[in-house]
């Protein structure tokens, strides 16, 4: 692959995925600085990974790979825990305020997860299957049916 073509490529991948990487980053940063920080990091790893990408899994599973690793590596370093203002991350030009509210709460609920479970919540969030989150994290189907059961759980008492 040339430089234009890889370029090209690169150009869509942050098109394409760029909700998902926001989503991603936002979930495991502090403030907007570490927002735009984890973003960059990301962004370099992609960018970094791309020509070696052999297309064996979906491209969607290894940029989610990317940012998981990315960010949990992140904060792993930073050990820095605070909030970044969801409006500057989601668009919610079209949405009502009462859902904007919803994301909030959803989102900072998340926050309050450990990584790993942070991780199987998002990747739930994004409709990916059981199987599909059981190739990206190595854990096998049922693992992963009960960890997120047990997810959910934590997170509907921590709403109560």
């Amino acid at each position: 692959m040339d430089k234009d073509d890889l370029e090209k490529e690169f150009e869509a991948i942050l098109i394409d995925y760029g909700g998902l990487i926001n989503k991603i980053c936002y979930s495991f940063s502090t403030n907007s600085d570490e927002f735009k920080d984890l973003r960059q990091e990301v962004w370099y790893h992609i960018w970094k990974g791309l020509r070696q990408f052999r297309h064996d899994s979906k491209l969607s599973t290894w940029i989610y790979r990317i940012c998981l690793n990315s960010c949990i590596s992140f904060q792993r370093k930073e050990k820095i825990f605070s909030k970044v203002p969801v409006d500057n991350v989601l668009n919610v030009a079209d949405e009502s305020y009462s859902k904007l509210e919803q994301y909030k709460e959803m989102y900072a609920l998340i926050k309050k997860l450990n990584y790993s479970d942070r991780a199987l919540i998002l990747m739930w969030l994004d409709d990916m299957t059981y199987e599909e989150i059981s190739a990206l994290t190595g854990q096998n189907r049922n693992t992963i049916a009960t960890r997120l059961k047990r997810v959910k759980e934590k997170l509907v008492n921590m709403n109560a």
